[in-house]
């Protein structure tokens, strides 16, 4: 697009409610521009438990509004992208001490019926003396509840909507900053500014989306030199990785004494991911860090029901997100509404263009919020189109008809020379996309440079040209998880080719296993 374009709608933020709110509007035949001050998903969107729920604990505050709208887009996602998202089993070990075992019943009752579940199947209880899961558990645990919830990829589910977004006519802008913007003869003048140094640009919209997730109430005082009209709460979830603690496929939820829950989540094969925690916070979410505190809690909260056990020297990775909530200073934060609020400025003579404001979301909804943005902004927009997400599988997601399983079935027939675990991996990362990654490749040689770890040339290359990636941090930590297997010096070949590639990003860091820059290593 040429300098000082005049557009339907610019979007601040590059995370799961960003990129989705300009899917959906580039799909309505809207001109979309989206920037990103660092990479796609390189903050809140890439640092949840991954899990595309309801809300099991949200029933014990009456969200259920939120849980309801949660669990009916569990299996709409599902369907839309098979290859990023798949049905998990969690297992609730019956903790005496804790909640009680009606209500655990009544709320996986309610959890089974308010959303029109129709895939996944319903919840049921087990011993744990004839149950696979029950086998790592301490002793003293006899009886627990098994229900449905499904996992995600988070960073991909993010790149996937960018993706779409683009492909519906978005322009989609990384490591940009929306420097200005101010409201001028019916218009947003927009400012951005690449964070290369490049030159500024300016472009003039409809309408002025803030989806900047943690940063959106600074955007508002410091960009706009307004003031949010809601009490946001910065809240930080810490997750830890550690070895793996279960040989099985089933996922945890704990109980804890403090009325809190964590999850141990069957992670990247060798690994558990175990979390999260809810603090206060303060300061730059991009610094947001897992505290020694934080640690500690989640080591206990699962060594409470493990034989195995946890302690601070076992994690290899720890990450942290800064989540964007609503409620009382004086409230437990874990008690604050995941639920999302939408705002919608018009100046003080209500005629200026509008600027809408996103506060507070989960992942799991954030289809159902960019609908109704878009439901919110027809009065200005106008383009009378319908809702077309819901039908719409996301990039890669379109298996010819097939369920994931059996497009990889029919994967290791089309390619019969890759390694069963390398294909696997292609297959649960780019699904239908796998064919474009492969183009012209028929034996390991026509891959290219192998850094290490299965990482090759031609998945690099792709990244590169079709998912916005340019440094070795989006790779490793963002577009996959290859950061926990690769050694250092995969980590060195790979930002070595890059630089070679072309010159690197001013905040281009190392990305190593230990120290992955903005994966928030404690």
């Amino acid at each position: 697009m040429p300098d000082n374009d005049d557009i339907d709608l610019f979007v601040v933020g590059g995370g799961i409610n960003g990129t989705g709110i300009a899917r959906d509007a580039a799909g309505r035949g809207l001109s979309v521009v989206l920037c990103e001050q660092g990479d796609l998903a390189s903050a809140t969107s890439s640092a949840s438990t991954k899990l595309i729920h309801g809300g099991l604990r949200y029933l014990e505050y009456y969200e259920f509004r939120l849980v309801r709208e949660s669990l009916s887009e569990r299996e709409t996602l599902l369907k839309l992208a098979p290859h990023i998202i798949r049905p998990l089993r969690f297992v609730l070990a019956h903790d005496k001490h804790q909640r009680p075992a009606w209500l655990i019943r009544l709320g996986l009752f309610l959890y089974d019926h308010l959303g029109g579940r129709e895939v996944l199947p319903g919840c049921q209880g087990i011993s744990f003396a004839d149950h696979p899961t029950g086998r790592d558990l301490v002793p003293g645990f006899t009886k627990g509840f098994v229900y449905s919830d499904c996992w995600v990829d988070d960073a991909r589910l993010v790149v996937l909507n960018a993706m779409s977004a683009r492909e519906q006519g978005a322009e989609i802008l990384t490591r940009t900053r929306c420097s200005g913007a101010r409201r001028e003869d019916g218009r947003w003048l927009v400012t951005l500014s690449p964070r290369d140094g490049g030159p500024e640009r300016t472009l003039r919209a409809k309408v002025l989306i803030n989806a900047a997730g943690p940063w959106a109430g600074d955007f508002l005082s410091e960009t706009l030199d307004d003031a949010s009209p809601h009490p946001l709460r910065l809240v930080k979830g810490s997750h830890i990785v550690v070895p793996r603690l279960f040989d099985h496929d089933y996922a945890y939820i704990f109980q804890n004494p403090d009325g809190r829950i964590v999850f141990a989540i069957p992670y990247e094969a060798d690994f558990t991911l175990i979390g999260t925690t809810d603090v206060d916070f303060s300061g730059d979410p991009s610094e947001a860090r897992a505290s020694d505190g934080e640690i500690a809690y989640l080591c206990e909260a699962v060594n409470r029901y493990f034989q195995t056990p946890t302690t601070p020297e076992s994690v290899v990775w720890s990450f942290s997100g800064v989540r964007p909530l609503f409620g009382d200073p004086q409230k437990d934060p874990a008690s604050l509404t995941r639920d999302y609020v939408l705002d919608v400025n018009t100046g003080g003579d209500g005629a200026a263009p509008p600027l809408l404001s996103v506060f507070g979301g989960k992942i799991t909804t954030y289809r159902k919020l960019a609908e109704q943005v878009l439901s919110r902004l027809e009065p200005w927009l106008g383009s009378g189109k319908e809702a077309w997400t819901q039908r719409a599988p996301l990039p890669g997601g379109n298996m010819i008809g097939v369920g994931a399983d059996q497009f990889l079935e029919e994967a290791r027939v089309r390619y019969p020379w890759l390694d069963d675990k390398l294909l696997t991996r292609y297959v649960r990362a780019y699904g239908g996309r796998i064919r474009v990654l492969l183009t012209g490749a028929y034996a390991y040689e026509h891959l290219g440079v192998h850094f290490g770890g299965g990482l090759y040339e031609a998945e690099v290359r792709y990244l590169s040209d079709h998912e916005w990636a340019v440094s070795a941090e989006d790779i490793l930590w963002r577009r996959s998880k290859l950061g926990l297997h690769v050694d250092a010096a995969t980590v060195a070949r790979l930002e070595a080719w890059l630089a070679e590639q072309t010159e690197p990003p001013a905040e281009a860091v190392p990305a190593t296993r230990k120290t992955p820059p903005l994966a928030r290593q404690a």
